[in-house]
């Protein structure tokens, strides 16, 4: 592949491994403080929602790790950008919680099946043994500053449309706001689906791979279970579990600003914004270091800070200081969660898997590790409640614990494994 057609692979593959989350999640973490004032809703509420997305996102991991095997980045990617911004138009209605729930369920399909394993097994082949860390740190690292640049322009518009400070800020104002938002979001979205149709090249030589093995493929369960008995991949499961429980954690760091620290909506807002653009700066940094050496040897270091930051917060060592620390803290909380978000796939290439497989097994270790879209959304809900203080936060912080030392733990179990190869 010329660097050219790299450079705008790589492009395609960043916008759209972030488009497709914006609807479901990014909108969420982003303009919780609104959503929760526009929808009547509460974080239990929102819980219950994300918790029916992870049902349906976890089959779906399973059985789209076999789609990935067979079928072009291509179609599989637009495909799915195109049926998930049809959910879009849905939310601009601000439908039931009922209804929400329905559309988060449908979301798990969408976003998942034909998409995930794909986008990670054409991340993959556009780096090579060498530079893993760098190619998912980029994949990670774009996203998210295309995600927090997104997340920005929302703020923008948040501030246009809110009336000026000392006005009362009406109900009206707030749905008014939120339609414009995601009717905005949901055009990009298609926008973008269009844009990885005509951008990823078509695989003519996969097509021809297609022909030749279409009697030999088949959902090979055998194969599967095989892999799924390797203590490796065990142990791969667990790292992804427990750094994506972090990043679901990202999700009330704009309402801990709101509740505890007594910022405006607005202002609330902007530092979820401000955390969002840590996130390329963290992965593309860790991923630049981790082809130096080795990926899983800067897993156990990020997973040492998620330990000691949410100490400080979960113990009340921070209570009665001033803001900026707590503040520099959730800033160290960010960048380990997004270096471990930069190198989890990009171990992949440590436990030797053959690339023919790599959608099979990205298929297998995101069903153990992205099950925390079942479970995290509604676990920040239920600690929380309905009017959280900072009580409530700093028993989050102390239960949370426990989840950074379980994956620092898997990390030293996966060096330990895959030392044998």
């Amino acid at each position: 592949m010329q660097n050219k057609s790299k450079i705008t692979a790589m492009f395609a593959l960043i916008i759209a491994g972030e488009a497709i989350f914006l609807l479901p999640f990014i909108l969420m973490r982003v303009f919780k403080t609104v959503i929760r004032e526009a929808f009547l809703i509460s974080d239990a509420q929102i819980g219950e929602a994300q918790a029916l997305y992870g049902i349906t996102a976890v089959v779906s991991y399973f059985f789209g790790g076999f789609i990935a095997d067979k079928w072009e980045p291509r179609k599989l990617l637009s495909i799915s950008l195109l049926l998930t911004a049809f959910g879009g138009f849905w939310l601009t209605t601000i439908p039931s919680i009922f209804t929400l729930k329905m559309l988060y369920a449908f979301w798990g399909v969408s976003t998942i099946l034909l998409f995930w394993a794909s986008l990670i097994k054409a991340t993959r082949q556009w780096g090579n043994q060498n530079n893993q860390g760098l190619s998912f740190g980029l994949l990670d690292g774009g996203r998210g500053f295309f995600a927090a640049t997104i997340a920005l322009s929302g703020a923008g518009i948040l501030t246009f449309f809110f009336p000026q400070k000392g006005e009362e800020i009406t109900f009206e104002n707030k749905v008014e706001t939120l339609q414009y938002i995601i009717g905005s979001i949901t055009l990009i979205v298609f926008l973008i689906a269009f844009l990885v149709w005509k951008v990823i090249p078509k695989e003519k030589a996969a097509a021809q791979i297609q022909k030749h093995n279409n009697k030999e493929f088949q959902f090979n369960f055998k194969e599967a279970f095989l892999l799924m008995k390797q203590p490796k991949v065990t142990f791969h499961s667990l790292i992804i579990f427990c750094a994506y429980c972090s990043y679901k954690l990202t999700g009330v760091y704009g309402t801990y600003a709101k509740d505890v620290w007594n910022y405006s909506l607005e202002e609330a807002t902007y530092f979820a914004v401000f955390i969002q653009y840590l996130r390329p700066i963290a992965a593309i940094s860790i991923g630049y270091i981790a082809d130096k050496f080795l990926p899983s040897k800067l897993i156990v270091p990020s997973f040492s800070v998620l330990i000691f930051a949410s100490i400080l917060l979960g113990f009340g060592f921070l209570n009665h200081q001033p803001i900026f620390l707590s503040f520099t803290v959730f800033i160290f909380m960010a960048f380990g969660t997004y270096s471990l978000r930069g190198l989890y796939f990009a171990i992949i290439e440590e436990t030797k898997t053959p690339l023919q497989l790599t959608g099979t097994l990205v298929g297998i270790i995101s069903v153990v590790g992205f099950t925390p879209d079942i479970f995290m959304s509604l676990f920040n809900g239920y600690m929380l409640g309905e009017n959280p203080t900072i009580l409530e936060y700093q028993h989050l912080f102390t239960t949370f614990t426990i989840i950074p030392i379980v994956g620092l733990l898997a990390a030293l179990g996966f060096q330990k494994s895959i030392s044998k190869l």
